[in-house]
């Protein structure tokens, strides 16, 4: 069979074209088992939401996510097809997104009988702090993030459209900011009243209550980086101190190729002789 040029230019395209399809396979394969691994070790259900930008169309296309009612549908099966006395970890690595679909999984969550553990292992912010309020153990590492579950309505603070709103006499304030203003101040008390919810099985009400005003009536930006120790000041059932299992299987989750200006090389101890 001879080769043309015209065939060598199509076999390059169709490997270009497959070899984001090959990879993607090859690392959900390298998952599936890290996971098992990891089950097998706790004894526990594994389930990982993990949001990052990752090559998976067919052609190498990235595609950001964040939290999404495919999300919530996904996680709550897997919940509900749990055995009642098999404890849950969740490795948990997300933006944020919908409060729906964050409310969503958060009521399964608090809703399972036994221990559900969330694993962050860089950060779970906004609508991923919300799910880690549900759960009975929050495992974070020496600089993971958790964030404000302030809500954000066309991408600006609640809290600052209220301020907005108050800083001058209602007579010259614009219908459209007093429109905001009624929908941030509903936002803010439901997002309040959500958190209240999933707290307070295992919290005292008024700390409860307390902790959602914090978290939720925008005294930080909304994304103020939480440290595990000011979670655990407000007081959040936090451990610091994560599995090597869960940072490995975090490495199974590549962002695109050539996306960070950060390289290194693997560190090599000087020897030593004599």
């Amino acid at each position: 069979m001879e080769f043309s040029f015209s065939n060598l230019i199509f076999l390059t395209f169709l490997v270009l074209m497959l070899q984001p399809l090959l990879t993607g396979r090859l690392f959900a394969f390298r998952r599936e088992q890290a996971i098992r691994a990891i089950q097998r070790r706790r004894k526990s259900r594994v389930i990982t939401m993990i949001h990052r930008q990752e090559k998976r169309s067919i052609f190498g296309f990235n595609m950001t996510n964040m939290i999404g009612l495919e999300d919530a549908q996904s996680i709550i099966s897997a919940i509900k097809t749990t055995p009642h006395d098999t404890p849950i970890d969740i490795v948990l690595h997300t933006p944020g997104g919908l409060v729906l679909a964050a409310m969503q999984i958060a009521r399964a969550v608090e809703a399972h009988p036994a221990k559900v553990t969330v694993f962050v292992p860089i950060y779970a912010m906004s609508g991923g702090t919300l799910i880690a309020l549900a759960a009975d153990e929050i495992v974070m590492g020496e600089f993971s993030m958790l964030g404000p579950i302030d809500p954000q309505i066309m991408g600006v603070s609640a809290a600052s459209i209220l301020a907005a709103r108050d800083a001058k006499p209602i007579a010259h304030v614009s219908d459209v900011t007093l429109v905001l203003a009624d929908i941030s101040d509903k936002a803010i008390r439901q997002v309040k009243r959500g958190a209240i919810e999933l707290m307070s099985p295992r919290m005292e009400q008024a700390k409860a209550e307390a902790l959602a005003e914090t978290l939720a009536s925008g005294i930080w930006t909304h994304d103020y980086a939480l440290t595990a120790t000011e979670a655990a000041e407000l007081g959040l059932p936090i451990q610091v101190g994560l599995p090597t299992e869960v940072l490995d299987l975090m490495k199974l989750y590549p962002a695109p190729i050539k996306q960070s200006a950060v390289e290194f090389l693997p560190f090599d101890p000087p020897v030593r002789r004599g």
